[in-house]
């Protein structure tokens, strides 16, 4: 393909405004809210989630009959809602595998295990994971940071000091780099899974949770980063992996859709909190903006069977 220059110039708010008009969006009952949302959201954002009311061919921009802004307006509402509940579970889980790594790898290891490289498998990663460690051990204001550095010789901290302040990336990259056996075995076993899918669920989680914390879109996206699909787990899991594409008809992997993450949160929350309400507080969701489909997510037809979701 060969490229071009961009030469669109912007558009006022009230030219995007006529401009989606004239493409056969309705704003009926709600000019004066639209315009404000432009403005506030921005057109670029929003257009995410009206690009499923444009008829195909989508290259026309030319909308569907009946589509309008507030169809594109609740989907939006709705991926704010879901962000936000994702990354809520995604916070407590976090603070788990924190605690539970440091627990595991101080009790086989020592209290420094985090800055001996003889501990994991790559020399070159441990010395670049150290030195990010370093930093954001350096750039804290945590108090009790301060209160360590005043008592002890040590530059870094026992590891359940120095990873409360390490970034869930890190602490992914960290947990991936572990030489293999019994003490990362634990660690994944606390959790129902293989060490090296725990690997790929860690990573998968790090993208979803900045996806949500940069305000990205998350309601139909197709994942880059792809977890590995467990064959074996000690809790309740999914059993069927495929929906149909409604356009296609092809059979497609629910691994590259969000509806795949949600399970992975749901397995995951099950060993932090057996009492947990996420699935309930996802229903309420589905039940407040009921216009959204589940498929858009990558639902499956038979998902209500699922033991993880009954």
């Amino acid at each position: 393909m060969t490229k071009e220059s961009y030469l669109k110039p912007p558009l006022s708010y009230q030219q995007q405004f006529e401009q989606l008009s004239e493409r056969g969006l309705s704003f009926e009952g709600c000019e004066e809210k639209a315009l404000h949302l432009l403005e506030k959201l921005s057109y670029y954002r929003l257009s995410g989630y009206w690009y499923t009311l444009i008829d195909n061919p989508k290259r026309n921009h030319k909308f569907k009959t009946d589509a309008h802004f507030n169809q594109a307006f609740e989907l939006y509402k709705f991926d704010r809602e879901l962000r936000l509940l994702i990354l809520s579970q995604i916070e407590k889980i976090e603070v788990a595998i924190r605690a539970i790594i440091a627990y595991e790898c101080s009790h086989s290891w020592g209290v420094f295990w985090l800055s001996e490289s003889k501990n994991f498998k790559s020399h070159a990663q441990h010395t670049r994971d150290l030195s990010k460690i370093f930093g954001e051990v350096g750039r804290s204001k945590e108090l009790f940071l301060q209160e360590y550095k005043k008592k002890y010789t040590e530059d870094l901290p026992p590891s359940w000091i120095a990873l409360e302040v390490c970034s869930f990336g890190s602490l992914s990259h960290i947990y991936d780099n572990l030489k293999g056996g019994r003490t990362k075995r634990n660690i994944s076993r606390k959790f129902g899974l293989r060490d090296d899918v725990f690997a790929t669920w860690l990573h998968t989680l790090v993208y979803i949770r900045n996806t949500c914390a940069h305000h990205s879109r998350l309601w139909n996206k197709s994942l880059t980063i792809k977890a590995t699909v467990p064959t074996q787990t000690s809790l309740n899991w999914i059993s069927n992996f495929y929906n149909i594409d409604t356009r296609t008809g092809n059979r497609m992997h629910v691994k590259h859709r969000t509806y795949f993450l949600l399970c992975m949160v749901q397995y995951l929350i099950q060993s932090v909190n057996p009492n947990n309400k996420f699935k309930d507080k996802l229903d309420a969701l589905f039940t407040e903006y009921n216009s959204v489909d589940r498929k858009a997510l990558g639902y499956t037809d038979d998902w209500k069977t699922e033991p993880l979701w009954q």
